[in-house]
């Protein structure tokens, strides 16, 4: 965030330096608000960009083995060109390469899932999949496996069964 932060403050400067090389080519005749007004639009500009470009550059850095699932794009009157374009705000992603099977229970996978933001820390919890019944439980709060590795105490939650995230883990 801070490189995003120092990045639109020197974008600002490069605009405002290019009206003023422009303002002197020209004999000094653009008026006084063209300085400042490129030095607003050049950090709108970046801001609109660094918006655009996070999934993308977050996606890349993934390690091998973790895939995104499901992403959440957001649009808001507040940014109307997010109404023509809306843009990846959050995703959640499934490290496949460490899922984990139970020969006692083969409809049922152990994933762990991260869940990236834009302004948020990456989040992750390890997640119980049954396939066979569309569900799911968060392994977080008193979930305790037994000796052939049923879960018990578990929140269950009913998934559809085209949900992106169930269909990745089931899939592996």
């Amino acid at each position: 965030m801070f490189i995003e932060l120092i990045a639109t403050i020197f974008a600002g400067i490069a605009c405002a330096g290019v009206a003023m090389v422009l303002n002197i080519l020209t004999g000094r005749r653009l008026p006084k608000w063209v300085m400042p007004i490129a030095a607003g639009a050049g950090m709108i500009g970046m801001t609109i960009s660094n918006e655009y470009t996070w999934f993308d550059r977050t996606a890349e850095r993934l390690p091998e083995g973790v895939e995104i699932a499901t992403m959440i794009h957001e649009e808001s009157w507040i940014r109307p060109w997010t109404k023509v374009l809306p843009y990846t705000k959050r995703f959640v992603a499934v490290d496949i390469a460490t899922l984990r099977k139970n020969e006692n229970l083969p409809a049922q996978r152990l994933a762990d899932l991260y869940f990236f933001g834009r302004w948020s820390p990456v989040s992750q919890a390890p997640m119980l999949f049954d396939c066979q019944k569309s569900r799911s439980a968060l392994l977080i709060d008193g979930a305790e496996f037994g000796a052939d590795g049923t879960v018990t105490n578990a929140d269950w939650q009913a998934m559809e069964a085209e949900d992106p995230i169930l269909t990745m883990v089931c899939k592996a």
